[in-house]
């Protein structure tokens, strides 16, 4: 695929208003190793090359297994993930559809806080928009090195 913009040049101002999300997302009452596969979940659900690559990058850098890498789309079917992952997938695929029905809130409130699914919730709605935003612009898929945007 062929790059059409590059947004984080291109749109620098836009892209100082995301930065500021990035920046309380990093330093949020969830944990970020649930963060990042939440981010790793969105982004297959929503197809983006360059957040599936830049993601399972920053997982690998902080410690993650391939295994639960490669597996996490079917992260149901896996015993490698525990109930708090699964609470966290659970919701970043309710929200990442715009379908949360009670069930799954009541479920996923067992395992998190109000500050935190809130900070889960963030996540997600950021991640989408990242997504939306690489996709519909291309940026060079396979360029991105772990902590880059840090």
């Amino acid at each position: 695929m062929e790059q059409r913009i590059n947004f984080l040049e291109k749109g620098q101002n836009a892209v100082k208003s995301l930065y500021g999300i990035g920046g309380y997302l990093a330093k949020c009452t969830a944990e970020q190793s649930i963060m990042e596969l939440v981010a790793l979940r969105v982004s297959q659900i929503n197809g983006c090359a360059f957040c599936l690559d830049m993601h399972s990058k920053d997982l690998r850098a902080h410690g993650e297994t391939e295994q639960r890498i490669y597996t996490l789309n079917a992260w149901r079917e896996t015993p490698f993930f525990s109930e708090k992952e699964r609470a966290a997938l659970m919701w970043a695929e309710a929200v990442a559809n715009c379908k949360v029905p009670d069930e799954t809130y009541s479920e996923v409130r067992k395992q998190f806080s109000e500050e935190e699914l809130i900070d889960l919730t963030m996540q997600v709605s950021a991640t989408n928009l990242w997504n939306q935003i690489n996709i519909a612009f291309r940026p060079l898929v396979g360029t991105y090195q772990p902590g880059q945007y840090n």
